[in-house]
């Protein structure tokens, strides 16, 4: 009876198909996480951007982004 046991946990120490699905799962979640962050942190900056972009092929000029009390409103586009 004990080398049955012995056996099977010999098959189970070597069997490293799982090992490799949790390892895939642990890096997509942490370029996830590198994605939120770098959204999260360029997001104003890619937003003011694309309203300046639109803003110059509508033919007009985008007026400077203002800050009030930790709240930054977006720059309006004037022609």
């Amino acid at each position: 009876m004990r080398s049955f046991f012995a056996t099977i946990a010999s098959r189970l120490r070597r069997d490293q198909r799982g090992a490799t699905a949790v390892e895939y799962g642990i890096m997509v979640s942490l370029i996830a996480v590198v994605i939120i962050v770098a959204v999260t942190l360029l997001g104003n900056n890619l937003v003011t951007t694309f309203n300046g972009v639109a803003c110059s092929v509508k033919g007009g000029t985008m007026s400077a982004a203002t800050t009030s009390g930790g709240t930054t409103t977006p720059g309006t586009c004037s022609k």
